[in-house]
């Protein structure tokens, strides 16, 4: 474990996730954050963007070009798609620097797939060995060994950390799984309006992506990593009208004569040592009430009315535990330090 605080830069540190990662970095006992960077409002104080945010010693929005890398450990990236792979290309010298990426510029292994579903060319395929998908649940004792950490998307978080250890324990059937996911609108970021035209759009409900949303592609690699036989799903998003949280209907079908209770003793064994994954009782109807603004993710099991299908409730805070918190404890694991420190 390091003596010395984790010098950190945030780059993308206006918009919503870098907001928050301010908030949770700002208050972190082991972090000194060095600066703050984006391109405009330059020389304003972080709570020109956010008035909660407490620390008034933080340093003001500057340009990327001033920082000094030298005195930085961590850079953490929370910037358009493509970004990233531009920057990490001429990062990549220093010995001494993590980059957590929070967009989704490494997640995917195959440049073909990233062009297919991201519109442009890979800028940076010959760093992509040496970076790593991470939801810290599953790589724990790998993450350390990269130089680029790549942040898994929201919903590919709320769905995995339920169905993964499920899947690879070959306890439900591969085919036929149905994922209906709900998102508050800060999963779209501060363009919102230009994503999305619907009338009435901070009061209804709108599903969208239908058979083509890009967290479909890292959903699928992961799945692939499982085993040969091809898991079969749909997935739908949808936006809902509040700011944050995330739930994750998923409908499952057990293998024949496993029972519930079977599938609910795993998943809380699976879980037993992961802090910020908490099985709730079986049958507990649960929504995103108790994880927002934490980095909790809460899995409820419950019984259906047809025999051997089973309903998963998967709810996480899509800018915390979907994001900027998941990015945080993804830092803590590298260097060392307790998964939950700077994060109750």
């Amino acid at each position: 474990m390091s003596s010395h605080k984790i010098r950190v830069v945030v780059v993308g540190a206006t918009g919503y996730v870098g907001l928050d990662l301010i908030k949770i970095l700002s208050r972190h006992p082991k972090v000194q954050i060095k600066y703050l960077c984006a391109q405009k409002k330059l020389g304003k104080k972080i709570q020109f963007f956010d008035k909660t945010i407490k620390n008034k010693k933080l340093p003001k929005i500057s340009n990327i070009k001033l920082v000094d890398w030298n005195e930085v450990d961590v850079l953490f990236t929370s910037l358009p798609t493509g970004q990233a792979q531009i920057i990490s290309k001429k990062l990549i010298k220093y010995n001494n620097l993590k980059i957590i990426d929070l967009a989704a510029d490494f997640r995917l292994n195959d440049p073909k797939i990233y062009k297919k579903y991201y519109g442009q060319k890979h800028r940076s395929v010959n760093l992509l060995k040496q970076s790593i998908y991470s939801i810290p649940e599953f790589v724990k004792d790998k993450i350390s060994n990269f130089k680029i950490i790549s942040c898994p998307g929201c919903y590919p978080t709320s769905i995995q950390l339920p169905l993964i250890p499920l899947l690879k324990n070959n306890l439900i059937k591969k085919n036929n799984i149905i994922i209906d996911s709900k998102s508050g609108y800060s999963g779209a970021g501060k363009n919102l309006k230009k994503k999305f035209n619907h009338k009435n759009l901070f009061s209804s409900i709108h599903a969208y992506g239908i058979n083509k949303h890009r967290h479909t592609s890292e959903i699928d690699q992961q799945f692939r990593k499982l085993n040969k036989i091809k898991i079969n799903y749909i997935f739908t998003p949808h936006l809902i009208p509040t700011f944050r949280g995330m739930l994750s209907t998923i409908y499952i079908e057990t293998k024949k004569g496993i029972p519930l209770n079977k599938i609910y003793k795993y998943l809380k064994k699976y879980h037993k040592k992961n802090y910020f994954v908490k099985i709730m009782p079986i049958n507990r109807k649960l929504g995103t009430e108790n994880v927002l603004n934490t980095n909790f993710c809460e899995i409820s099991i419950c019984r259906s009315n047809i025999k051997n299908k089973l309903i998963i409730l998967s709810a996480i805070d899509n800018l915390i535990k979907g994001a900027a918190g998941q990015a945080v404890q993804n830092m803590n694991l590298v260097f060392g330090y307790n998964e939950k420190l700077g994060l109750n």
